[in-house]
């Protein structure tokens, strides 16, 4: 007795189209994941930038520092500026 199935002529077909469309996505993930690795890698180096002595962010730090309640405040009222715009 035989236990092998009888395999039409399309399955194999169906298989190699299959075998095709995986390796398809599976480069265009590593398109996508490239990207965005490129991507991530600029933002940090501009937030480093920023970071630096004389940066924006190193500035709103220090005022942050120097005075939490009166920055809280100003990003609370920008907050409200950005949310009423929309």
């Amino acid at each position: 007795m035989s236990t092998e199935i009888p395999q039409s002529s399309s399955q194999p077909g169906m298989a190699e189209r299959a075998i095709d469309t995986a390796a398809d996505v599976s480069r265009t993930i590593g398109e996508v994941a490239g990207g965005l690795h490129a991507a991530v890698d600029r933002l940090t180096s501009a937030v480093e930038e920023s970071r630096k002595p004389g940066g924006a962010l190193a500035t709103v730090s220090a005022i942050t520092r120097e005075a939490p309640l009166a920055s809280l405040f100003v990003a609370f009222l920008f907050g409200v500026a950005v949310a009423r715009r929309r």
